[in-house]
């Protein structure tokens, strides 16, 4: 692949609105290996569905302090609004994410 293609501007890269959030509430979607949780990201609590149910329970989030992209188009999966993105490390084939914290920060604040 042309490594040319891998690159994205500044500017490209300033649109995504990376936020801490902190996960209030955490839930199983019946039947799925989602999971809806309840993210308060310091100006509103968003709805979350992430697609980690096959590697953690969800009171494994409960309390912790996530980095999620609160810019991202909201989307309608199995049912549930999604209202952005958790990030997770390690999401390669084989490999069992792992979310990223941002422990000390508080939800709202932006990651730059």
């Amino acid at each position: 692949m042309d490594r040319e293609k891998e690159y994205i501007t500044i500017e490209e890269f300033a649109r995504i609105d990376l936020r801490v959030g902190r996960v209030v509430e955490a839930e199983r979607i019946p039947g799925t290996r989602l999971l809806r949780l309840i993210v308060d990201i310091g100006t509103e609590k968003r709805q979350i569905i992430a697609g980690l149910g096959e590697f953690y329970n969800p009171e494994d989030f409960i309390g912790k302090t996530m980095v999620i992209v609160a810019n991202l188009k909201p989307k309608r999966i199995r049912g549930y609004l999604s209202e952005g993105m958790l990030l997770a490390a390690g999401c390669e084939k084989g490999q069992k994410p792992v979310p990223l914290t941002a422990e000390g920060a508080e939800p709202g604040w932006k990651v730059c």
